[in-house]
């Protein structure tokens, strides 16, 4: 099977609308990954963004466990090597470092004050310009995300604007992976999983070690186009259009020499409602809110700390 690399300028120029959408429908219910080349983020701002991430992976592990992120219950801050199994059936702890960044809202904001799930302030290392070029990322991406749900909608047969309402203010989450070098490949870099969100934007040093296995099929390598993300339909998602996407599982093996990524995870809005959507038929799924099917995901994969 293909992992297809699609031009955005075709759907964001309105010079292939039609056939864009039918590529990137095809994508979504095969293997549920495609390529999205021509988005028109800055590669400054991408490369400023790995350059923050290599510095903040380089401090005392003193430093960063300040912010750990078992201590928050927002999934917020840094993971450190050995926390996470995102394969829960294999028992191998991913070999892999990581940093979260969240929605950003003031500490005075209702919403945090009134301990909203995922309605928390984000931590932020004492490094210069982190903060900022974290959160011009995210408002990019984030962007574009939205934008590639309006061709999700024409796909789907959605009435025009059905998704903006549901991603105003949603538990986006920008996470920067560090993967050490493992030269004898042992252990995992991360373990086979499927995303919680409703897509995943990943930008990629060009380190191979990224696989996906679709059904039926073996695993297989993601090919890397430089500047293009990595794009995949998360479980929500899949759960939304009554698995007429489907959300694949994928890995990440130990890579010969140090790797590193940029992942951006676009889950909805807290109290977004994930029942079938219009057209898709008898509902295969019981209807929960975004915030209660993300905390069900996250608690599998973190041992929360009691933060009282």
């Amino acid at each position: 099977m293909d992992i297809p690399v699609l031009d955005w300028q075709r759907f964001a120029t309105g010079s292939d609308v039609d056939g864009f959408v039918r590529d990137l429908g095809a994508a979504c219910r095969d293997t549920g990954f495609f390529l999205i080349s021509g988005h028109g983020i800055p590669e400054e701002l991408i490369a400023e963004v790995f350059a923050k991430g290599d510095a903040f992976f380089a401090l005392p592990m003193v430093e960063k466990s300040r912010i750990d992120i078992r201590k928050n219950p927002h999934n917020r801050g840094w993971a450190c090597q050995g926390s996470e199994a995102l394969d829960e059936k294999s028992g191998l702890m991913d070999q892999k470092e990581a940093f979260n960044v969240g929605y950003d809202l003031d500490a005075q904001d209702p919403r945090v004050l009134a301990g909203e799930p995922f309605r928390g302030v984000n931590v932020w290392p004492d490094l210069p310009g982190f903060r900022d070029t974290m959160l011009d990322y995210y408002d990019a991406v984030l962007d574009l995300g939205v934008a590639l749900h309006r061709a999700f909608e024409m796909d789907l047969d959605l009435p025009e604007g059905y998704f903006p309402p549901h991603f105003t203010e949603p538990m986006a989450t920008l996470r920067i992976l560090s993967y050490p070098a493992a030269p004898d490949g042992d252990g995992i870099g991360a373990g086979a999983h499927s995303d919680y969100g409703s897509v995943t934007l990943l930008m990629t040093d060009g380190v191979a070690g990224l696989q996906v296995k679709p059904r039926g099929g073996d695993w297989m390598d993601v090919p890397h186009v430089p500047g293009a993300f990595v794009v995949n339909i998360g479980d929500c998602l899949m759960r939304w259009s009554n698995d007429i996407y489907i959300s694949t599982p994928h890995r990440v093996l130990p890579p010969k020499t140090a790797r590193r990524s940029i992942a951006f995870f676009l889950d909805p809005n807290p109290d977004s409602l994930l029942e079938a959507l219009p057209g898709t038929g008898e509902a295969k799924y019981p209807t929960m809110t975004g915030a209660e099917y993300l905390r069900s995901r996250l608690m599998a994969t973190y041992a929360m700390e009691d933060n009282s």
